[in-house]
């Protein structure tokens, strides 16, 4: 049960128990004077019978005489009053009613000989004759004893009966209190000191109220906060892993140019090849910081959520076209087979410096890990003709073209490829599939790849990558259309 609905329930009870209790008393007294009305009455009537022949008589009311009889009649359960025909009392046993008070005349004929029933005493009243003339009243009430000690009994044992019910309540909510309130919420409060104070707690069962939804909310809390510090913990470590490699790599090209630039200036007797060749070396060392150092910014710029791209419109088939050109120099050096085909239709929304940087990674990644005579296939399409049967079998039996919707730019190389233990890493930053760092040379410096995943996300699509051991590598980036195949142009 929610605690609101138990604390409204127990506060509804509080509020209606007492209208209970006296409704139950006023029920129990009046089932009681039922009970008693009939004998009470007769009782009392027999009783009347008896003061009435002590009380008609007329030299009663005469002014200042002793009536004796009268004062032995008188007794706490019995008061008299007698009247003069005037109205004025002659006779009261009850002292707060003193001798001349005067009674209205209208009143004192009301209710004549009619034994009225009240609720602490019975009252009858009678004129008194003396020869067919009136000589005064008397009025009697005798007090109901027994029946007051029956409702005082019944009022004491309701009045009891709510203060215990009252009790059990109260302790019955003290209790819900510090069992569902209190002693959750302490444990609570403990649970999140021992949290803000980085130690270890194990989560307690939850119920199903406003504290075990604001535990469930803490403990998701605590879970996404401990998931964030991860994720936080991971990417320093990455930091301090890529600071520490760049610094190496840094350092390597450096001492070179530093050694060859000493021996230039210090030997004398270097002849001019030898000389041009440490100059070489020098821009080739010189080149690869540079390339170093602009993959790290533009890695560091593509981790930033707010950098965007400034994205324009093209006309595929001339800037695909483009993309996949003039790589056939690069290929011919190592004796690549090279082969490049465009087949772009519609309008596309891109970065072309960035989309130039994409394919010159791919291309760049697949002449270093191809072998002299191997062949490299660089692709891109959007129509549903184009001919696929070119790409690797591993390849057409797991990836699904959507040429209507996406563009498609493929880049597959013959080579060892890469272990499937290893695929989902390619994209980490300064990850190589090549064994030990010091295969690296000039031609790469570990961003290439995941800089062209950050790209392509950041244009709204997907790369992904295929490969199987001694066959080769496929990497396919989709990106997506303005206009989709078979839309028409507004």
């Amino acid at each position: 049960m929610k605690i609101k609905t138990w604390l409204l329930t127990t506060y509804l009870i509080v509020m209606i128990l007492p209208l209970v209790m006296a409704y139950f008393l006023f029920a129990w007294i009046n089932s009681y004077n039922n009970d008693q009305k009939v004998q009470e009455f007769f009782a009392t009537s027999m009783e009347l019978t008896d003061i009435k022949s002590v009380l008609n008589n007329p030299k009663l009311y005469q002014m200042k005489i002793d009536r004796p009889e009268v004062d032995k009649l008188s007794s706490e359960k019995l008061s008299i009053y007698l009247y003069n025909p005037d109205g004025f009392i002659v006779y009261s046993s009850n002292p707060m009613y003193s001798i001349q008070s005067y009674t209205n005349r209208e009143k004192l004929y009301e209710n004549l000989f009619s034994l009225n029933q009240g609720f602490r005493a019975y009252s009858y009243k009678q004129p008194v004759f003396d020869k067919n003339e009136l000589v005064g009243f008397f009025q009697v009430e005798l007090a109901r004893s027994e029946w007051m000690a029956g409702v005082s009994e019944r009022t004491w044992f309701i009045f009891g009966l709510f203060i215990t019910s009252f009790l059990l309540i109260y302790l019955t909510v003290m209790v819900f209190v510090n069992k569902k309130l209190n002693r959750r919420l302490v444990d609570l409060k403990n649970e999140m000191t021992a949290f803000a104070d980085g130690q270890m707690f194990e989560e307690t069962a939850t119920n199903q109220d406003e504290i075990g939804e604001l535990q469930r909310h803490f403990y998701d809390m605590r879970k996404q906060i401990n998931i964030a510090r991860d994720i936080i913990e991971q990417e320093q470590r990455a930091k301090e892993y890529m600071i520490a490699t760049i610094s190496h790599d840094l350092k390597t090209p450096l001492t070179s140019i530093r050694a060859y630039a000493e021996s230039l200036e210090l030997n004398q007797n270097l002849s001019v090849q030898e000389q041009s060749e440490y100059r070489q070396v020098i821009v080739e060392k010189s080149n690869f910081m540079k390339q170093m150092l602009d993959d790290l910014l533009t890695y560091t710029l593509m981790q930033s959520p707010s950098y965007e791209l400034a994205f324009v419109q093209v006309e595929g088939g001339e800037f695909f076209d483009m993309l996949v050109s003039d790589y056939e120099p690069l290929c011919e050096e190592k004796n690549i087979h090279l082969d490049a085909f465009s087949d772009v239709t519609g309008l596309y929304k891109v970065h072309p410096k960035s989309m130039m940087r994409v394919v010159d990674n791919l291309v760049s990644n697949a002449i270093q890990h191809t072998n002299s005579r191997g062949k490299i296939k660089i692709a891109t399409i959007s129509n549903t003709k184009s001919q696929l049967d070119w790409l690797f079998n591993f390849v057409q039996t797991t990836y699904v073209f959507k040429c209507k919707e996406y563009v498609y730019l493929i880049v597959q190389n013959t080579g060892k490829g890469i272990d499937l233990t290893e695929i989902n890493q390619v994209f980490d930053p300064l990850f190589q599939a090549d064994e030990a760092r010091n295969k690296r040379n000039s031609s790469g410096t570990g961003l290439g790849l995941s800089i062209t995943k950050q790209i392509i996300e950041k244009h709204g699509g997907t790369v992904q990558i295929f490969s199987e051991k001694e066959v080769g590598v496929c990497v396919i980036c989709r990106l997506p259309k303005i206009i989709k195949e078979g839309e028409l142009i507004e």
